[in-house]
């Protein structure tokens, strides 16, 4: 029997020791059972209640590749202490014909796994619980309870009797200067994102050791987020403001705000940094400056305001920096380094219809060649045939179901006129005689033979290419067509070459649309003279994708 040990630990305040213990126990059990230990999988300080950890990941890898035969494990809740998470590792080991063994409970059955989930879950709620009501009292005292504001140092020390006392915070002097610059700069009129370049350029890290962005200094002023609504610059700690849950599919915690009333607010004048005349002022600057960008959707079920998912949102990448290309404004994608941070050099930017007119552009123009116009041609004769082939088989069908239905009504009606009758009969007879009439309607229709080739099969290819951007952006089917073509793109890179943008097409349409198509280094290479809009092709990357380029004027 192959064996392998999977081991965790929970938190940093438990003793890392504590991996080799479960381990050196596991072995022993191996030992004794005399079986082979293939491999030994471990997470330290990382919650049982994910399943995103290193470790854990790799152990399914491996069970999916039939590396082992057993898992040994120290407890059940090592391997996860979600009762659905327990029930999914369940099915894959049985899936995978592997045996889960512990020290605590013995080889795992179902019987294990219904028990021992609910408990976990149970034990894990009530962790929550007591967790929540501990830092509700630190809260209460003006103590920290949790996360650390920019601007505040932790502050670490022990109690007469050697234990930590937790909870304590001081301010940061050189931090402290920053936040003042900061509701300086914003009262005298500058923006979020001028504030955020200009500490950017001066080499200042932000709050997350990273660069600023507009969202760092304004944030969400009903959650109390950014540098302008931290209420404790003001000495003032609110607490409980948001409280978390995991979205099922995704995995990922989402906040949501907490209703007022819930709020823990304490007053701690001696972390104040910013005082009164100064946050009243930038907080009324923040009222007069703002803007309802998304009104009700009771008030306003059209929802104006909010700005449409296009054809490529989320695939435009700046190749200067690697970031993200955004809409600036309604019409126009820049880097979003270089318009939030100031990190990026590159200012060049691109019309939204200009981008996806381009990259359609040369879809249409390769999809519009002879071996792709016989390929369609092929393909449509053979599902017209496929289809009229299945019509005829459900009209033969229906034929040979209405010869037995008229036996069976026949059978019926001599049945009655010899003088057995009944409810049963009547009702079967009624039954029939509806399906009869379906049945009728239904061979009615004359079939029409299979054809060997479609009539105007060039025309009508030409015809649908033509028309790719309309049909995009047909509401009947614009969502279905996005997401497939949308699928087939990893990234659409915008280089700043020569004072206009290259579009760099990466991803399996580059390799589809590049059918038929050879590679020329002269012609081809990035720069040359061709028209633009015009597409290029160069076989480079990983995966021996093709990259389509095309040059575009800036416009």
């Amino acid at each position: 029997m192959r064996a392998a040990i999977y081991a965790r630990y929970s938190s940093d305040n438990q003793r890392e020791a504590s991996i080799e213990d479960q381990i050196t126990q596991c072995k022993k059990k191996i030992d004794s059972e005399d079986w082979e230990l293939v491999d030994s999988y471990y997470d330290r300080a990382i919650s049982g209640a994910t399943l995103l950890r290193p470790g854990y990941q790799k152990l399914l890898e491996d069970i999916r590749s039939n590396r082992f035969d057993v898992i040994v494990s120290e407890a059940l809740d090592r391997l996860s202490r979600d009762q659905e998470d327990v029930a999914a590792l369940y099915k894959q080991l049985s899936f995978a014909g592997v045996t889960l063994i512990t020290l605590s409970e013995g080889e795992i059955s179902e019987l294990h796994v219904g028990l021992k989930g609910t408990m976990n879950a149970l034990f894990l709620k009530d962790l929550a619980i007591k967790t929540h009501r501990g830092l509700s009292g630190r809260a209460q005292s003006g103590k920290s309870a949790g996360g650390k504001s920019y601007g505040y140092d932790i502050v670490r020390k022990l109690d007469d009797t050697g234990e930590p006392v937790r909870g304590g915070r001081r301010i940061n002097r050189n931090e402290a200067q920053i936040i003042k610059r900061v509701f300086v700069d914003y009262i005298s009129g500058k923006s979020p994102r001028a504030i955020a370049i200009a500490l950017n350029q001066e080499k200042i890290l932000g709050p997350t050791g990273k660069g600023w962005t507009a969202s760092t200094i304004i944030g969400n002023r009903k959650r109390g987020t950014g540098i302008l609504n931290n209420q404790l610059y003001v000495g003032k700690q609110v607490w409980n403001r948001l409280h978390y849950r995991k979205e099922p599919k995704t995995r990922k915690r989402v906040s949501q705000l907490n209703p007022p009333e819930t709020w823990i607010i304490s007053d701690v004048p001696d972390l104040r940094i910013i005082d009164d005349e100064l946050w009243n002022t930038a907080q009324t600057l923040q009222d007069s400056r703002s803007r309802e960008t998304r009104p009700d959707r009771q008030r306003s079920p059209d929802w104006h305001h909010r700005r449409p998912k296009h054809l490529f949102s989320g695939l435009i990448k700046c190749a200067a920096c690697g970031g993200g290309m955004t809409l600036i404004s309604r019409v126009y994608y820049g880097c979003s380094a270089n318009r939030n941070k100031g990190t990026c050099n590159n200012h060049l930017t691109m019309r939204l219809d200009r981008l996806e007119e381009a990259v359609l552009q040369g879809l249409q123009e390769h999809l519009l060649t002879k071996d792709l116009t016989d390929v369609f041609a092929r393909e449509y004769t053979l599902e017209i045939n496929r289809q009229k082939d299945e019509a005829s088989a459900k009209h033969n069908e229906a034929s040979q179901k209405l010869i037995t239905i008229d036996k069976q009504i026949t059978n019926i009606v001599e049945a009655i006129a010899t003088g057995r009758s009944g409810s049963a009969l009547l009702d079967r007879l009624e039954a029939l005689e509806k399906e009869k009439k379906l049945l009728t309607e239904m061979i009615s229709d004359p079939v029409v033979d299979s054809i060997r080739i479609h009539p105007n099969l060039t025309e009508l290819y030409i015809k649908k290419v033509s028309s790719l951007r309309d049909n995009l952006n047909n509401i009947n089917f614009k969502n279905e067509a996005s997401q497939i073509l949308r699928s087939l793109v990893d990234e659409i890179r915008l280089h700043p070459i020569e004072k206009k943008l290259q579009i760099e097409l990466v991803g399996d349409l580059a390799s589809l649309i590049g059918f038929g198509t050879q590679y020329d280094s002269d012609v081809n290479k990035p720069g040359s003279d061709n028209d633009p809009g015009s597409t290029k092709w160069l076989v480079a990357g990983a995966r021996n994708r093709r990259y389509l380029h095309l040059d575009f004027a800036l416009i």
